[in-house]
């Protein structure tokens, strides 16, 4: 009987890099491999990958092989686990020298490649804490570089692997980078946007502060156009919101993208809350982690299912989504820029100045509960978007700002919010939480009362004056002022209107 020393590894719980120890047993007897930790479906099949791969680097599989990932009951997923349990073999027979401490990951292929997995940047950060080395698939290697502090090297194959570990050759470590932010094209471009003015006022704000947004309007009257040339006016991701969405990424194992652009998600209405929160079977971020620091864009959004909608409260309100399950309990980041856009009723033409609302006062209020309360409360900015006239359509000069320069104001503002904030751990006065706001706003005396008392003829909530209160400071900060003044507020508390089947 022959036991191997211990080959470290990891598994993902969430987006969290938890350490695995590999051990192999291999006996005589008729051959068989069996793997025993509370491993899934994927790391079972690993049995026939790596019983090829190690066949190409000259080691046939003899006897009966007993595979154990400990800790025994911490569930085990995905292929990174092949190449730990090759070299455990590979130790287990006499082949190597028991490793020097330090974490390998990699699937291996029949003929011993090693291709590309989920989950390389939160190991990563595991390695950098144990103070360890970290071995990993050259596909991964562009991802990894972007972790500083961490000692990770790039192997092709498990061949290669083996010389180095056999000090034949030396490894080539994977040399830290950046990403750069690539040259500003803003498509489509608010130059292009026909009229619009509040709408096109609502959405710099909304990018200043990152305040979530409501377009109401007509079929045809540009929602859409105004959501997707929001994310043109975004600031790029800074160098630590990049290492929040990357985390994401290749938790999912989604390939890295170009530039610092912010996300931008959207969604059909047919979507599933799995979908959209994350979770299912294996715990796995939706669409508003994927979203995180970007747009998530709702379109349709009241023939979205309510439960669904419903779903989003806490994430938007705590910037996380937390999921448990019979598996674990896991969290995955969530703060985004909630863009929802929607008709004005069951019609569409509610207030359209050419069609005429054919909806009955009951189908208009069917359609207006299809937005509940507590989800109206988190918006931020709600604006209404009527279609334009074909005079005005045709009276259009192309002469409307562009994005780039709508972005400069922006970028402008979100530098001083940072500024601002940092020293509290926020990057935007969307984050604040409810002490901050009411003790470091800035805001006047005289500007109180006004907000007192119109938060009582509004009927605004605590979370809905607290709103009123960031939007108006991006407002301030937008106009380049220290001190939020009436007419920030009274911009603020115009947006805060209902717009949903207005009578």
């Amino acid at each position: 009987m022959t036991i191997t020393h211990t080959v470290k590894s990891v598994t993902l719980q969430g987006m969290e890099a938890v350490p695995v120890e590999v051990e192999v047993e291999m006996t005589g007897g008729l051959f068989s491999i069996s793997i025993v930790g509370l491993p899934d479906a994927a790391v079972k099949e690993s049995k026939e990958r790596v019983r090829a791969a190690l066949r190409s680097v000259g080691l046939p599989l003899k006897g009966r092989v007993a595979v154990n990932l400990a800790p025994a009951d911490l569930p085990k997923e995905g292929a990174l686990l092949d190449l730990p349990i090759a070299l455990a073999m590979m130790c287990s027979a006499g082949l190597l020298k028991p490793p020097e401490p330090a974490l390998y990951m990699g699937e291996l292929a029949l003929d011993g490649r090693l291709r590309r997995v989920r989950g390389a940047v939160p190991a990563a950060f595991l390695a950098r804490s144990e103070d360890m080395p970290l071995y990993v698939p050259a596909e991964n290697a562009e991802e990894v570089a972007l972790v500083k502090g961490v000692r990770a090297y790039a192997i092709n194959d498990l061949r290669e692997l083996v010389s180095i570990l056999k000090e034949e050759r030396k490894p080539v470590p994977v040399a830290l980078s950046t990403v750069s932010e690539q040259p500003f094209t803003a498509e489509p471009n608010f130059r292009d946007i026909k009229g619009q003015a509040a709408a096109r006022r609502a959405a710099e704000i909304a990018a200043a502060g990152h305040h979530n947004l409501l377009l109401v309007g007509s079929p045809g009257s540009g929602k859409t156009l105004i959501a997707r040339a929001l994310n043109g006016i975004l600031p790029p991701l800074s160098d630590d919101e990049l290492v929040e969405t990357l985390l994401v990424r290749s938790t999912l194992g989604l390939p890295l993208e170009a530039g610092r652009r912010r996300p931008f998600r959207t969604v059909h209405f047919t979507a599933s809350t799995v979908s959209i929160c994350g979770g299912g079977s294996a715990l796995r971020p939706g669409e508003v982690s994927l979203a995180h620091r970007g747009i998530l864009f709702l379109d349709e959004f009241t023939e979205f299912r309510r439960d669904l909608t419903e779903s989003l409260r806490a994430p938007l309100e705590d910037g996380q989504v937390v999921i448990s399950r019979a598996a674990g309990t896991v969290t995955y980041p969530s703060r985004v820029l909630l863009v929802l856009a929607a008709n004005p009723c069951a019609c569409g033409n509610r207030g359209d100045p050419v069609e005429k609302c054919v909806c009955s006062s009951l189908e208009l209020e069917r359609y207006r509960r299809k937005l509940s309360g507590p989800i109206l409360d988190r918006i931020d900015l709600q604006i209404s978007v009527p279609r334009l006239l074909p005079e005005e359509l045709l009276s259009f000069s192309g002469t409307a700002e562009s994005s780039e320069s709508i972005r400069e104001r922006v970028c402008r503002a979100r530098t001083m919010q940072q500024k601002r904030w940092a020293p509290h751990g926020f990057s935007c006065n969307a984050e604040l939480p409810e002490k901050i706001v009411r003790s470091s706003l800035g805001i006047s005396e005289e500007t109180l009362k006004y907000l007192a008392g119109m938060a009582e003829k509004m009927r605004l909530s605590g979370r809905g004056i607290s709103r009123v209160l960031k939007v108006a400071r991006t407002i301030a900060d937008l106009a380049g002022e220290a001190e939020i003044r009436t007419p920030h507020l009274a911009e603020s508390l115009m947006y805060r209107r209902g717009v949903i089947g207005e009578r």
